[in-house]
């Protein structure tokens, strides 16, 4: 009987494994779809004859309703179970990006946008609270850095890529590919459902449940600060990192090809370190990763101020994205805890803060180039530079028990 029970654990081990590696294919690929489009701006704004900003504009309409379209995800998904808004967030991702391709102006792309970031908005934060559920706290670094390196592979990979697939099969083409990708993961993921569905039971309540729950979570110091966090730093991410395109072809006269390789550092860190990120951050605890994290970032946002070789550009780019990799990762796994018996409602809060953050860091950033880069660097570099001097005493307390001074 012992050797049975041993049996059936190694055997939900297992499955529990292969289940995240799924969830982390779910994450590379959506990520990667949101991360092709800003470099290829200039080959927008070409191909359809309008400026770089008015094409700009395509990046926060699928950021910011992806955002609020998360609080939706995970209040129906904590009702009615997570598999189900799962797998239809994932099949409207596939149909919406493909029909991209159909745009014959920048307004209907970004309208196709706005469509895909509301259907899109359910797979990462589902798949997220859905760890939550899977792993226990002190052993979810390494499962959240598998997803959050997942989402910098896809930034690593859907930079550069996007820049330099659009001159061999168009921009349409781009479209067309990713979609049909997600698409055949869909069919891949219908085997896990039995386990998707076991890991969490669905919630009732009522509307003021709803916000009352929101209310919880944002009604405690480490609620609050959490989240408030996630939503400046996602700030600072995309506002630096949508315009990098264009910062390269206006400095350096980069093409889509030098545009793509000068990207190529960014979310490399994640893709390969992620889960070792995570796992410092359950040994020696988020408290002593996040000012580094932060830190990091207000660096490389100095650099691209200060200017370099464009030789370098892949290096700034990784030091960047390794800024990213070391912070909203572990937010992330501060908020799994957060959530008690409403993951799905806990990690759409976060998501939702994090790409309405996305969404306004890019509208921001494009606001303030009109004074130029300088001007526009300088001031998330002074932001960035503030959050991290401010989480050496903000984020303290959060380490290890045994480790606590």
């Amino acid at each position: 009987m012992h050797q049975n029970m041993s049996t059936q654990s190694i055997t939900v081990s297992n499955e529990r494994e292969r289940l995240l590696r799924m969830l982390a294919g779910a994450t590379f690929i959506i990520f990667f779809q949101a991360y092709m489009v800003a470099p290829i701006i200039p080959a927008l704004a070409t191909a359809f004859g309008t400026s770089d900003q008015a094409v700009g504009l395509i990046v926060p309409a699928y950021l910011i309703p992806y955002g609020i379209a998360t609080l939706v995800y995970g209040l129906l998904a904590d009702r009615l179970g997570i598999h189900r808004l799962m797998f239809a967030s994932l099949a409207a991702f596939a149909a919406l990006t493909a029909l991209t391709a159909t745009a014959t102006s920048i307004e209907q792309i970004a309208l196709w946008r706005v469509l895909t970031g509301l259907g899109a908005s359910g797979v990462v934060p589902l798949g997220l609270a859905l760890v939550g559920r899977l792993f226990p706290y002190e052993q979810r670094g390494r499962p959240l850095g598998w997803l959050f390196g997942a989402m910098a592979g896809g930034m690593a990979f859907g930079s550069p890529l996007g820049a330099m697939l659009v001159p061999l099969i168009g921009w349409q083409g781009l479209f067309l590919v990713v979609g049909a990708a997600g698409g055949g993961l869909l069919l891949l993921f219908l085997p896990y459902r039995r386990i998707i569905a076991a890991a969490v039971s669905p919630v009732t309540g009522t509307l003021g449940d709803l916000f009352r729950g929101y209310k919880d979570l944002l009604g405690t110091p480490r609620g609050l600060r959490t989240y408030g966090y996630v939503f400046v730093n996602s700030m600072f991410h995309s506002g630096v990192f949508t315009w990098l395109g264009v910062y390269f072809e206006r400095r350096y006269g980069a093409g889509p090809v030098g545009i793509g390789l000068a990207l190529l550092g960014y979310g490399v860190p994640g893709f390969l370190f992620g889960p070792l990120i995570g796992r410092a951050a359950d040994r020696w605890g988020r408290g002593r990763l996040l000012p580094i994290g932060l830190g990091l970032s207000a660096v490389a946002a100095a650099v691209l101020l200060l200017g370099f070789p464009m030789i370098l550009a892949p290096v700034v780019a990784m030091v960047l994205s390794l800024g990213y990799d070391m912070t909203q990762p572990l937010f992330a796994g501060i908020v799994t805890s957060l959530g008690g018996k409403r993951p799905g409602q806990a990690m759409g809060l976060n998501v939702f803060m994090l790409f309405v953050g996305f969404g306004l860091g890019s509208l921001i950033f494009g606001e303030v180039l009109r004074f130029g880069f300088e001007a526009a660097l300088g001031l998330f570099t002074a932001v960035e530079l503030t959050l991290a001097l401010l989480s050496l005493r903000l984020f303290h307390s959060e380490v290890p028990s045994g480790k606590r001074s």
